[in-house]
Protein backbone atom coordinates (compact mmCIF):
# COMPACT_ATOMS: atom_id res chain seq x y z
CA UNK A 1 0.00 0.00 0.00
CA UNK A 2 2.72 2.28 0.97
CA UNK A 3 4.34 1.75 -2.85
CA UNK A 4 1.15 2.45 -4.42
CA UNK A 5 0.75 5.89 -2.47
CA UNK A 6 4.47 6.83 -3.35
CA UNK A 7 3.85 5.67 -7.33
CA UNK A 8 0.80 8.09 -6.99
CA UNK A 9 2.74 10.79 -5.46
CA UNK A 10 5.67 10.20 -8.43
CA UNK A 11 3.13 10.34 -11.01
CA UNK A 12 1.31 13.76 -9.79
CA UNK A 13 4.57 15.16 -9.45
CA UNK A 14 6.01 14.69 -12.74
CA UNK A 15 2.47 15.48 -14.27
CA UNK A 16 3.09 18.88 -12.38
CA UNK A 17 6.44 19.04 -13.57
CA UNK A 18 4.92 18.57 -17.23
CA UNK A 19 2.27 20.94 -16.55
CA UNK A 20 5.20 23.88 -15.43
CA UNK A 21 6.75 22.94 -17.82
CA UNK A 22 4.06 23.30 -20.76
CA UNK A 23 1.77 26.01 -19.10
CA UNK A 24 3.50 28.93 -21.34
CA UNK A 25 3.11 26.90 -24.27
CA UNK A 26 -1.03 26.31 -23.31
CA UNK A 27 -1.62 29.75 -22.51
CA UNK A 28 0.27 31.28 -25.22
CA UNK A 29 -0.62 28.94 -28.23
CA UNK A 30 1.13 30.79 -30.96
CA UNK A 31 2.12 28.25 -33.14
CA UNK A 32 -1.63 26.97 -33.62
CA UNK A 33 -2.78 29.69 -36.13
CA UNK A 34 -2.76 30.08 -39.78
CA UNK A 35 -0.27 31.59 -41.25
CA UNK A 36 0.21 35.26 -41.47
CA UNK A 37 -1.34 37.07 -44.61
CA UNK A 38 0.85 40.81 -44.53
CA UNK A 39 -1.24 42.49 -47.21
CA UNK A 40 -4.86 42.45 -45.93
CA UNK A 41 -3.12 45.37 -43.93
CA UNK A 42 -2.84 47.42 -47.71
CA UNK A 43 -6.98 47.38 -47.33
CA UNK A 44 -6.44 49.95 -44.51
CA UNK A 45 -4.79 53.18 -45.97
CA UNK A 46 -4.81 54.77 -42.41
CA UNK A 47 -2.62 51.88 -40.92
CA UNK A 48 0.96 52.34 -39.71
CA UNK A 49 3.27 50.27 -38.53
CA UNK A 50 5.55 50.56 -35.72
CA UNK A 51 8.32 48.60 -34.41
CA UNK A 52 9.44 48.66 -30.78
CA UNK A 53 12.46 47.84 -29.74
CA UNK A 54 12.79 45.87 -26.53
CA UNK A 55 15.96 44.33 -25.05
CA UNK A 56 14.73 40.56 -26.28
CA UNK A 57 14.21 41.90 -29.80
CA UNK A 58 11.85 43.71 -31.81
CA UNK A 59 7.57 43.55 -31.47
CA UNK A 60 5.34 44.74 -33.62
CA UNK A 61 2.68 47.19 -33.15
CA UNK A 62 -0.04 48.41 -35.77
CA UNK A 63 -1.51 52.34 -35.45
CA UNK A 64 -4.80 53.08 -36.52
CA UNK A 65 -5.07 57.04 -36.97
CA UNK A 66 -7.93 58.85 -36.93
CA UNK A 67 -10.46 58.85 -40.08
CA UNK A 68 -11.32 62.93 -39.28
CA UNK A 69 -9.45 65.05 -36.85
CA UNK A 70 -11.35 67.77 -34.42
CA UNK A 71 -9.48 70.99 -34.78
CA UNK A 72 -6.36 69.59 -35.60
CA UNK A 73 -6.31 68.95 -31.98
CA UNK A 74 -4.37 65.88 -30.11
CA UNK A 75 -6.27 62.50 -30.52
CA UNK A 76 -7.57 59.91 -27.77
CA UNK A 77 -5.89 56.80 -27.80
CA UNK A 78 -7.24 52.99 -27.28
CA UNK A 79 -4.49 50.82 -26.74
CA UNK A 80 -5.42 46.99 -27.79
CA UNK A 81 -4.04 43.67 -26.60
CA UNK A 82 -5.64 40.71 -28.30
CA UNK A 83 -6.63 36.99 -27.41
CA UNK A 84 -4.11 34.06 -27.25
CA UNK A 85 -5.31 32.62 -30.03
CA UNK A 86 -5.15 35.83 -32.00
CA UNK A 87 -2.85 38.35 -33.89
CA UNK A 88 -2.83 41.80 -34.25
CA UNK A 89 -3.69 41.35 -38.07
CA UNK A 90 -7.31 39.61 -37.11
CA UNK A 91 -8.45 42.20 -35.21
CA UNK A 92 -7.64 45.81 -37.50
CA UNK A 93 -11.20 45.79 -39.29
CA UNK A 94 -13.22 45.29 -36.10
CA UNK A 95 -11.14 48.18 -34.41
CA UNK A 96 -11.94 50.53 -37.33
CA UNK A 97 -15.10 52.42 -35.29
CA UNK A 98 -12.75 53.52 -32.97
CA UNK A 99 -11.40 55.85 -36.05
CA UNK A 100 -14.40 56.87 -36.88
CA UNK A 101 -15.04 58.52 -33.33
CA UNK A 102 -11.85 60.12 -33.56
CA UNK A 103 -9.97 57.86 -31.89
CA UNK A 104 -7.02 56.25 -33.04
CA UNK A 105 -6.07 52.43 -32.09
CA UNK A 106 -2.49 51.29 -31.47
CA UNK A 107 -2.86 47.43 -31.69
CA UNK A 108 0.17 45.71 -29.72
CA UNK A 109 1.86 42.66 -30.70
CA UNK A 110 3.11 39.81 -28.43
CA UNK A 111 6.64 38.95 -28.54
CA UNK A 112 7.41 35.70 -30.28
CA UNK A 113 3.60 36.26 -32.32
CA UNK A 114 3.71 37.15 -35.95
CA UNK A 115 6.85 39.07 -36.88
CA UNK A 116 7.64 39.72 -33.50
CA UNK A 117 10.64 38.30 -32.07
CA UNK A 118 11.11 37.31 -28.24
CA UNK A 119 9.28 34.70 -26.55
CA UNK A 120 5.66 35.36 -24.37
CA UNK A 121 5.65 36.19 -20.75
CA UNK A 122 3.98 38.45 -18.02
CA UNK A 123 6.84 39.80 -17.90
CA UNK A 124 7.84 40.30 -21.81
CA UNK A 125 4.15 41.36 -22.46
CA UNK A 126 3.88 44.05 -19.68
CA UNK A 127 7.44 45.33 -20.61
CA UNK A 128 6.04 45.49 -24.38
CA UNK A 129 3.11 47.73 -23.50
CA UNK A 130 4.21 49.74 -21.58
CA UNK A 131 7.20 50.68 -24.09
CA UNK A 132 3.96 50.92 -26.38
CA UNK A 133 2.42 53.06 -24.46
CA UNK A 134 5.29 55.77 -24.00
CA UNK A 135 6.25 55.89 -27.09
CA UNK A 136 2.58 56.71 -28.01
CA UNK A 137 2.21 59.08 -25.55
CA UNK A 138 4.73 60.86 -26.31
CA UNK A 139 3.23 61.80 -30.05
CA UNK A 140 2.24 65.21 -31.07
CA UNK A 141 -1.22 63.79 -32.34
CA UNK A 142 -1.99 61.57 -29.35
CA UNK A 143 -3.72 63.06 -26.27
CA UNK A 144 -1.88 61.61 -23.64
CA UNK A 145 -4.29 62.83 -20.96
CA UNK A 146 -7.54 60.06 -22.88
CA UNK A 147 -5.72 56.71 -23.65
CA UNK A 148 -8.11 54.23 -22.87
CA UNK A 149 -6.61 50.79 -22.45
CA UNK A 150 -8.81 47.76 -24.03
CA UNK A 151 -8.29 43.82 -23.31
CA UNK A 152 -10.01 41.25 -24.76
CA UNK A 153 -9.51 37.35 -22.61
CA UNK A 154 -5.98 37.12 -21.94
CA UNK A 155 -5.42 40.85 -23.29
CA UNK A 156 -6.98 41.64 -20.45
CA UNK A 157 -4.09 40.42 -18.30
CA UNK A 158 -2.26 42.37 -20.55
CA UNK A 159 -3.99 45.50 -20.15
CA UNK A 160 -4.37 45.18 -16.32
CA UNK A 161 -0.69 44.33 -16.29
CA UNK A 162 0.07 47.85 -17.78
CA UNK A 163 -2.63 49.65 -15.67
CA UNK A 164 -0.20 48.88 -12.32
CA UNK A 165 2.42 51.38 -14.10
CA UNK A 166 0.56 53.59 -16.37
CA UNK A 167 -2.30 56.15 -16.07
CA UNK A 168 -5.62 55.28 -18.21
CA UNK A 169 -8.53 57.71 -18.73
CA UNK A 170 -10.70 53.98 -18.93
CA UNK A 171 -10.71 50.76 -19.21
CA UNK A 172 -12.30 48.19 -21.60
CA UNK A 173 -12.27 44.44 -20.56
CA UNK A 174 -14.08 41.93 -22.65
CA UNK A 175 -14.19 38.16 -21.90
CA UNK A 176 -11.07 38.55 -18.73
CA UNK A 177 -10.20 36.53 -15.88
CA UNK A 178 -9.65 37.25 -12.53
CA UNK A 179 -6.14 35.86 -12.44
CA UNK A 180 -4.52 32.84 -14.39
CA UNK A 181 -3.79 31.34 -10.70
CA UNK A 182 -7.85 30.80 -9.77
CA UNK A 183 -7.42 28.45 -12.93
CA UNK A 184 -5.04 26.06 -11.03
CA UNK A 185 -7.65 23.91 -9.28
CA UNK A 186 -9.15 23.05 -12.69
CA UNK A 187 -5.61 21.19 -13.31
CA UNK A 188 -5.71 19.86 -10.11
CA UNK A 189 -2.01 21.88 -9.34
CA UNK A 190 -1.03 23.99 -6.27
CA UNK A 191 -1.07 27.95 -7.31
CA UNK A 192 2.75 28.86 -6.93
CA UNK A 193 3.29 26.32 -9.90
CA UNK A 194 1.81 29.37 -12.14
CA UNK A 195 4.39 31.51 -13.93
CA UNK A 196 2.20 34.05 -15.78
CA UNK A 197 -0.24 34.71 -12.56
CA UNK A 198 -1.81 37.90 -14.63
CA UNK A 199 -3.09 39.29 -11.06
CA UNK A 200 -6.59 41.37 -13.09
CA UNK A 201 -8.13 41.70 -9.92
CA UNK A 202 -5.56 43.47 -8.02
CA UNK A 203 -5.10 45.77 -10.69
CA UNK A 204 -8.78 46.87 -10.65
CA UNK A 205 -9.15 47.18 -7.33
CA UNK A 206 -6.77 49.89 -7.28
CA UNK A 207 -8.33 51.72 -10.23
CA UNK A 208 -10.34 54.49 -9.39
CA UNK A 209 -11.09 55.81 -13.31
CA UNK A 210 -14.36 54.52 -15.45
CA UNK A 211 -14.13 50.77 -15.95
CA UNK A 212 -16.47 48.57 -18.92
CA UNK A 213 -16.47 45.18 -18.34
CA UNK A 214 -18.40 42.72 -21.16
CA UNK A 215 -18.55 39.19 -20.66
CA UNK A 216 -20.89 36.36 -22.30
CA UNK A 217 -22.81 34.56 -19.59
CA UNK A 218 -22.38 30.89 -21.34
CA UNK A 219 -18.93 31.72 -21.51
CA UNK A 220 -17.25 28.35 -21.55
CA UNK A 221 -13.31 29.22 -21.47
CA UNK A 222 -13.52 31.82 -18.53
CA UNK A 223 -17.02 31.65 -16.52
CA UNK A 224 -19.14 34.83 -16.29
CA UNK A 225 -18.41 34.56 -12.57
CA UNK A 226 -15.08 36.63 -13.35
CA UNK A 227 -16.39 39.10 -15.07
CA UNK A 228 -18.93 39.88 -12.29
CA UNK A 229 -15.79 39.32 -9.83
CA UNK A 230 -14.10 41.97 -12.14
CA UNK A 231 -17.29 44.31 -11.87
CA UNK A 232 -17.23 44.48 -7.66
CA UNK A 233 -13.40 45.17 -7.65
CA UNK A 234 -13.43 48.97 -9.09
CA UNK A 235 -16.34 51.84 -7.46
CA UNK A 236 -16.50 53.23 -11.19
CA UNK A 237 -17.34 49.52 -13.07
CA UNK A 238 -19.96 49.14 -15.18
CA UNK A 239 -21.14 45.41 -16.17
CA UNK A 240 -22.48 44.21 -19.35
CA UNK A 241 -23.95 40.58 -19.82
CA UNK A 242 -24.59 38.97 -23.53
CA UNK A 243 -26.13 35.94 -24.23
CA UNK A 244 -23.32 34.22 -25.92
CA UNK A 245 -19.90 32.10 -24.75
CA UNK A 246 -16.47 33.26 -25.28
CA UNK A 247 -15.38 33.07 -28.83
CA UNK A 248 -18.77 34.28 -29.82
CA UNK A 249 -18.50 37.25 -27.49
CA UNK A 250 -19.88 39.82 -28.73
CA UNK A 251 -22.83 38.42 -30.51
CA UNK A 252 -24.07 41.17 -32.05
CA UNK A 253 -21.57 43.74 -33.05
CA UNK A 254 -23.61 46.79 -33.41
CA UNK A 255 -24.83 46.47 -29.99
CA UNK A 256 -21.34 46.34 -28.74
CA UNK A 257 -20.82 49.83 -30.01
CA UNK A 258 -23.54 51.23 -29.31
CA UNK A 259 -22.32 50.35 -25.49
CA UNK A 260 -19.16 51.50 -26.19
CA UNK A 261 -19.56 54.56 -27.43
CA UNK A 262 -22.08 55.06 -24.71
CA UNK A 263 -19.36 54.17 -22.04
CA UNK A 264 -16.93 56.49 -23.92
CA UNK A 265 -19.29 59.49 -24.01
CA UNK A 266 -20.31 58.82 -20.51
CA UNK A 267 -16.29 59.14 -19.77
CA UNK A 268 -15.94 62.67 -21.61
CA UNK A 269 -13.76 60.30 -23.85
CA UNK A 270 -15.16 61.29 -27.53
CA UNK A 271 -14.10 64.86 -28.85
CA UNK A 272 -17.28 67.36 -29.78
CA UNK A 273 -18.74 66.16 -33.39
CA UNK A 274 -18.46 62.60 -33.10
Amino acid sequence: MLKGVLWCLVIYLGYCLLLFLVQRHMLFPRYMMPPLVVEDREKIPSLETIWIHMPFGKVEALYLAPTKSSNNQPAPLVIFAHGNAERIDFCTQELLQFTLWGMGVLLVEFPGYGRSEGKPSQASITETFIAAYDLMAGRKDVDASKIVLYGRSIGGGAICSLLKHRRAAAVILMSTFTSVRSFASRYLVPVFLVRDPFDNLSALKAFQGPLLILHGKHDEVIPYAHGNALYQASPKARLLSYECGHNDCPPDWSRFWEDVEGFLRSANLLQIGF
